[in-house]
């Protein structure tokens, strides 16, 4: 028993419950129609998504040119179709093209001034991926 008593959670409905925590931030981020500043991509991730792109060009947007249509757009979160999958992806303002011009919050770096909501959005979507 937990200082609740409520027994000792399991690894699944802790995840569970990150998951949910994760899917209702997203649903409020994404209820906000000005968009967001687009604060860059991780080098990490840049270097994954420009060897992706290379591989499967056909299958999405080459990363330079996505990252062209953030800085001059901003971004918007979206949920894939089924949004309690918790498949929650970054697009440039403008786009509503989720297949070719898209990211996942863990790919974004994390600036001074951003949006705390969207920090924690980026730091759970790392924990989610890594956990």
């Amino acid at each position: 028993m937990n200082q609740f008593n409520q027994p000792p959670q399991s690894p699944e409905e802790t995840r569970e419950q990150k998951k949910q925590k994760y899917i209702a931030l997203a649903q409020e981020l994404s209820e906000v129609r000005e968009g967001f500043p687009f604060s860059g991509v991780s080098p990490e991730s840049y270097s994954e998504l420009k060897a992706v792109a290379k591989e499967f060009p056909k299958y999405s947007t080459p990363i330079d040119e996505l990252i062209g249509k953030f800085q001059t757009q901003g971004m918007k979160i979206v949920f894939s179709k089924d949004s309690k999958s918790g498949n929650i992806f970054i697009l440039p303002l403008n786009s509503t093209n989720i297949e070719m011009d898209n990211l996942f919050p863990r790919h974004l770096i994390i600036t001074e001034g951003m949006d705390e909501r969207l920090k924690k959005l980026i730091l759970a979507s790392k924990e989610l991926k890594n956990g």
